[in-house]
């Protein structure tokens, strides 16, 4: 399989003009395509890409036109009206949720989502979704993408910020659903500035990452996988709101973590992932004071004390990322035509001093 994260910046209430940005950013990107052999094409893009004001309509036909053009599978983020507010009643109020939808290259509806676990903001427009398992996530079939789970952004952090942190409910989710692929469409805040992000704008935000990480400590902790994870974000500044980019898609196999690519903070572009080819960096658990990335070993972080949600809970773990040289041949794993580098070769520069 290939995935596709479309990561860019849209504008609140210019629909038109994101769609054609997106479509812009979609004509220059090479490969966006199904495999040769057959194997589809998932593009993925953020919570709301669209920053679209009301219905589902618009997102949903770009979604069909987009996916039936490349002949491939789009999921997209859109604010759903579930049943409008009766105009003949003044205290009547719409149902509303924070959902995704997902297209078949045939440009038919095979799947939606609504998000499970709400932002503060969402809580003041949508409703929780009630989702269609025990655990209220989405998890099942979807064609030839196979058994899935589907998450929004907020939906991996404890529930509402007052469930115990060790609870990982929709990291837990995914083992107890068994599903290979896990997608999440995200709208992700970072703490960075404006200034902070604009410096070194192509390269992730450790911290975002690093958070990620940890809230998929079960799936890292386990004994099962190859389970790929694809984490499609929104990037950019809206008002007071920072966006954290870092769209990224990395496997989770036993133990061991590889990331088949990630994106900038800043960057605006469709990343294409063959899960079928070599990862790009392998993750170990490193001893600095931050996330070690190959151009520059000393990065490092905040203190979480003055922060509200961080200080209720255990401080990230920090990693250090080690490439996987282009050189060496990968064995294909039957299971989620996922491929897993032989070995890794540590780059001296990463590894931190104990």
């Amino acid at each position: 399989m290939k995935i596709a994260c479309l990561q860019f910046a849209p504008q609140l209430g210019k629909v038109q003009a994101n769609m054609e940005k997106a479509n812009k950013i979609l004509e220059e990107t090479n490969d966006l395509r199904p495999t040769a052999d057959g194997r589809p094409l998932w593009l993925v893009l953020p919570e709301m890409a669209f920053s679209e004001p009301s219905c589902a309509g618009p997102s949903t036909q770009w979604a069909v036109n987009i996916a039936r053009h490349y002949s491939i599978f789009v999921t997209v983020g859109y604010p759903e009206v579930a049943k409008p507010a009766d105009s003949a009643d003044p205290t009547s109020k719409s149902v509303n949720y924070n959902s995704t939808v997902t297209v078949s290259p045939q440009g038919v509806v095979i799947g939606s989502y609504r998000k499970r676990f709400l932002y503060y903001t969402d809580e003041t427009w949508a409703h929780e979704g009630d989702g269609k398992t025990a655990s209220g996530f989405f998890a099942g079939p979807l064609g030839p993408l196979g058994d899935v789970s589907m998450g929004i952004c907020m939906d991996i952090n404890p529930h509402k910020f007052l469930a115990s942190w060790s609870a990982y409910e929709f990291a837990n989710h995914v083992i107890d659903s068994g599903t290979p692929l896990v997608v999440l469409s995200m709208a992700w805040l970072t703490r960075l500035t404006t200034q902070e992000l604009a410096e070194l704008p192509l390269r992730p935000d450790e911290e975002t990452f690093a958070y990620w990480m940890q809230r998929f400590q079960p799936l890292i902790e386990g004994k099962k996988g190859p389970i790929a994870v694809v984490c499609a974000n929104r990037c950019g500044i809206e008002g007071n709101a920072c966006y954290a980019g870092t769209s990224s898609v990395f496997v989770v196999d036993k133990g061991n973590v590889n990331i088949y690519d990630v994106m900038g903070k800043l960057e605006e572009k469709c990343m294409v992932v063959d899960l079928m080819r070599a990862p790009k960096y392998a993750l170990q658990r490193s001893t600095c004071p931050g996330v070690a990335w190959p151009s520059d070993p000393n990065a490092t972080v905040p203190e979480y004390g003055a922060d509200f949600v961080l200080s209720r809970y255990p401080p990230i773990a920090f990693y250090a990322f080690i490439k996987v040289p282009a050189s060496i041949p990968s064995a294909v794993h039957p299971v989620a035509h996922i491929a897993k580098p032989s070995r890794v070769r540590e780059i001296e520069a990463l590894v931190c001093d104990s």
